[in-house]
């Protein structure tokens, strides 16, 4: 992770983060918040991110994380980081599945 001036405060940090969220909310059309993402991330930040949000449907329906590795060839390690995410995050991956209407079996 990238290394903050020690000036930085976390309140400079939520604003940055503030601007990011208000870049992607003025984005309607899912091609503009494409293009954006491509734009802003790494091609390996967005696999990263495609990895993470690969598992979550699989982890709400209470597959195991060697049978999630299997289907999708994301790390074990990475699947556990977005378990616990979903279980003491910020809630984040919760509300983007039910607004997509993921079905949950856990």
């Amino acid at each position: 992770m990238k290394q903050r001036a020690i000036s930085e405060s976390l309140a400079d940090a939520d604003s940055g983060l503030d601007a990011v969220v208000q870049a992607i909310a003025g984005c309607k059309e899912p091609s503009a918040i494409r293009a954006f993402l491509e734009d802003l991330c790494t091609p390996a930040e967005l696999e990263a991110m495609v990895d993470r949000w690969k598992v979550v449907p699989l982890l709400l329906q209470g597959i195991p994380y060697r049978d999630i590795h299997d289907r999708t060839a994301v790390s074990v390690t990475t699947i556990g980081r977005v378990a616990r995410t979903l279980e003491r995050g910020a809630g984040g991956y919760g509300i983007a599945a039910r607004k997509l209407r993921l079905p949950v079996t856990t």
